[in-house]
């Protein structure tokens, strides 16, 4: 049997830019190889007609057939075993020993260079020896193919004859610096268990063949697997029924291999202005508890001053309110009820399309004008413009009307004592012992200074700050615009239109606070006397009060595009986006 040279695997290199490591010139190593191993891969080599062997089995070959035919010598009591085996020395040729890896930290490679192969004979020297009886003995305690209940592979006599039978365990390196080789030297591999016996080694062949190799040694040793039973005849199957006592099964999703499924991402929560809803509801609940604190705080102080006695001669002197002058009017007439319906109704929408001007990015629909095309502007800002010019004919009409009956007493100041009288309405007001007034005859001063205020003062105010921001103002008016800033009425606009909202509020407040019918019936009814308790229980008031607040919160709903478009295209051309 002819013994072939193989060559060896060349890996990375062992210094940084040097050449693969082990050189071009090494040969293989040699294994050694137990008896009992050899003996059966002989006799599996001579049982199947192995003429030959592969160049990567020859070596490992070798040493197992030389010991296959020292022990095969001893059976037969022949005395040339030494003979036989220098022969086959003699016949070898001399492989190096594979260096690998030092030791110690700075040491020289292991084993050292001078280290010399295992010396162990070929295999087809082991067949050619004369003791025919030896090599019979070692055949007929091996295995036989054809006796293994297994179907045969190809790859069964390679693999049988490559696998070392050494019983020792491979030592490598020292586990602490300047010790042992691991593992001792006395160590023994762990028996095989059923399931590599029943399984003869295949599914080990999948792995390198450094790990299969412990495998199928083992199981060359062990003797071969008794016969199996023969099978019984299958009996008739009868299809199971599933129990209706367990639930279906469910599918359960599962996360993509290798991904990790991240939760969604939760949407972005709706702001109204600078805050959501329930920041809102934090700030209502939080605002209003700290306005009631401040406001029980308030009445508490502003009560204690007035049981002082200075206070009591404060308030003998000035109850607040004064004297009208000569002629003044008494009661309310129709045209001021009905001036002051329209006066709430334009302002309410004012302050809403006023809001929504600021806060419009992307207006819905677009006027233009008929007799100036240049001149544009959104379907919102025209109605708050319109809505401006109708207030302000109202206001205008209200004024002459006012100064013309001699109603203009009754909201204008006509002497210094109102200032005093203001400061002790004021602290009456706050103390919740409110002043006993009539409307219908006079104001308290507070109420004068309030209303003369809102009329004369105010009012002007948002008409000349709207009128500077709007597309009516002249631009080629260089000394207007120099004089009156565009900058200087957007800075007092919105704080004017924050004015009469705070004013409508504590008016609506003191009106249904203060003998809410009564006054209800001067304001709407035109109903009243000079007995502060006079139609105190009339509802004509309340009704009309109720109905005006009906009509102005359908025009509040009624404010769309849809109904103003056709409204603006009267005075120039729409255009929706």
């Amino acid at each position: 049997m002819a013994t072939y040279a193989r060559s060896v695997r060349r890996g990375l290199p062992r210094v940084s830019g040097g050449d693969p490591w082990p050189p071009a010139g090494s040969a293989p190593v040699a294994d050694a190889a137990a008896a009992p191993v050899a003996d059966a891969a002989a006799a599996q080599l001579a049982d199947a007609g192995t003429a030959s062997v592969p160049d990567e089995v020859a070596p490992r070959a070798d040493s197992a057939t030389t010991a296959s035919a020292e022990s095969a010598t001893r059976a037969s009591g022949s005395t040339t075993t030494e003979d036989a085996v220098a022969s086959h020395h003699a016949s070898t040729p001399a492989t190096a020993t594979r260096s690998g890896l030092p030791r110690t930290p700075g040491g020289e490679p292991w084993p050292p260079a001078s280290t010399g192969p295992a010396p162990a004979e070929s295999a087809a020297q082991a067949e050619r020896r004369p003791d025919s009886d030896a090599t019979a003995s070692a055949a007929a305690s091996a295995p036989h193919p054809a006796d293994d209940p297994r179907p045969a592979t190809p790859e069964s006599a390679p693999v049988a004859a490559s696998v070392p039978a050494t019983g020792a365990v491979r030592r490598g390196l020292p586990r602490a610096v300047g010790g042992d080789a691991w593992p001792p030297a006395e160590t023994t591999p762990a028996p095989p268990s059923f399931r590599e016996t029943a399984r003869g080694g295949r599914d080990s062949d999948l792995a390198p063949q450094s790990r299969r190799e412990p495998a199928v040694s083992a199981s060359l040793e062990r003797a071969p697997a008794p016969e199996p039973a023969p099978a019984p005849a299958p009996a008739a199957v009868t299809p199971a029924t599933p129990d209706a006592s367990r639930p279906p099964l469910a599918e359960r999703p599962l996360a993509h291999a290798g991904v990790a499924r991240r939760p969604a991402p939760r949407p972005e929560p709706a702001r109204i202005g600078p805050f959501t809803k329930g920041q809102w509801a934090g700030v209502v609940v939080l605002g209003g508890g700290a306005i009631l604190y401040v406001a029980a705080m308030a009445v508490l102080a502003v009560r204690w001053i007035l049981s002082l006695e200075p206070l009591q001669d404060f308030l003998a002197t000035y109850p607040g309110e004064y004297h009208l002058p000569e002629g003044a009017p008494v009661g309310f007439p129709a045209w001021l009820n009905w001036s002051h319906f329209l006066n709430a109704f334009f302002m309410v929408l004012i302050i809403r399309t006023g809001l929504q001007v600021r806060s419009e990015k992307r207006p819905a629909a677009m006027w233009i004008s008929k007799k100036d095309r240049k001149r544009r502007m959104s379907l919102t800002l025209w109605l708050h413009q319109a809505l401006d010019i109708l207030w302000l004919a109202n206001g205008l009409i209200f004024v002459v009307l006012l100064f013309a009956t001699g109603q203009w007493m009754r909201v204008i100041p006509t002497s210094w004592e109102v200032f005093p009288n203001a400061l002790s309405a004021a602290l009456q007001y706050v103390s919740l012992d409110w002043p006993t007034e009539n409307g219908w005859v006079n104001y308290n001063a507070l109420q004068q200074l309030a209303y003369f205020t809102t009329i004369f003062i105010a009012a002007p105010v948002a008409a000349l700050t709207g009128y500077r921001m709007s597309a009516m103002w002249p631009k080629q008016a260089a000394t207007l615009n120099r004089v009156y800033p565009v900058e200087w009425a957007r800075k007092l606009h919105f704080p004017t239109m924050l004015y009469f909202v705070a004013f409508i509020a504590v008016h609506v407040l003191l009106v249904l606070s203060t003998g809410a019918l009564r006054n209800l019936n001067h304001m709407y009814a035109a109903q009243g006397s000079t007995d502060p308790d006079a139609y105190a229980d009339n509802w004509t008031g309340f009704w009309l009060f109720a109905l005006s607040i009906a009509v102005i919160v359908a025009a509040y709903v009624a404010m769309r595009p849809l109904v103003v478009a056709p409204i603006a295209r009267l005075f120039g051309e729409v255009k929706s986006r």
